[in-house]
């Protein structure tokens, strides 16, 4: 079996899999819903109410979104139209955006060093037959113990390979969504002094 022969690296690597499937199947639901295409024309329809200071219409849409852009347009309606306040606004849902990446960043690093590792450990294992003080028999079993070894390292690269994709989009996407919220808090800023003069 395949786990027995990699050894007991792979059950990290396993376990790294497993919860990097995990998170980029949740991160993928979280961006598929803040990004729906259906969203962009309530966006506008959002900026322009906060561009023309039509606080109650702005109040109005943003209470049934559930996004960060409605937790945004909220905190900064709840805190003033001020500059600092859209900052703030925008600050406080940054965790909400950036959740998990740290983690898929992480694995992305560690998987393939783990699986390094563990074929360090098989290579050690394997020129401990030749140095060791029994006769070695077979000289195949010291190429079948580098082989298993190599089993660590392949699959380490591949869940590095498999979270990398899933990460650099999600990374797209939450510049995406920054730019959208920094215009929405520029409206927001306009629409304050607009309504100041």
């Amino acid at each position: 079996m395949l786990m027995e022969r990699g050894g007991w690296v792979m059950i990290p690597l396993l376990g790294m899999s497993i919860l990097g499937v995990a998170l980029v199947i949740e991160r993928s639901y979280f961006w598929f819903s803040v990004n729906a295409t259906a969203r962009s024309p309530y966006l506008i329809r959002l900026s322009a109410a906060l561009r023309q200071g039509e606080i109650d219409e702005a109040r109005s849409l943003s209470n049934n979104d559930r996004s960060p852009f409605g937790g945004m347009v909220r905190s900064m309606l709840d805190h003033g139209g001020t500059e600092a306040a859209t900052v703030e606004a925008m600050e406080l849902q940054r965790p909400r955006l950036e959740r998990s990446m740290v983690l898929i960043s992480t694995i992305v690093t560690a998987a393939p060093l783990l699986g390094i590792l563990g074929t360090v450990v098989g290579i050690i294992q394997s020129f401990q037959l030749l140095g060791g003080e029994s006769t070695l028999t077979d000289p195949t079993d010291v190429a079948g113990g580098i082989a298993t070894a190599l089993i660590t390292t392949a699959f380490g690269l591949i869940i590095a390979l498999m979270m990398l994709f899933p990460y650099m989009i999600f990374r797209g996407l939450l510049d995406r969504t920054m730019g959208r919220m920094e215009s929405i808090a520029a409206a927001a800023i306009q629409g304050s002094d607009h309504g100041g003069s």
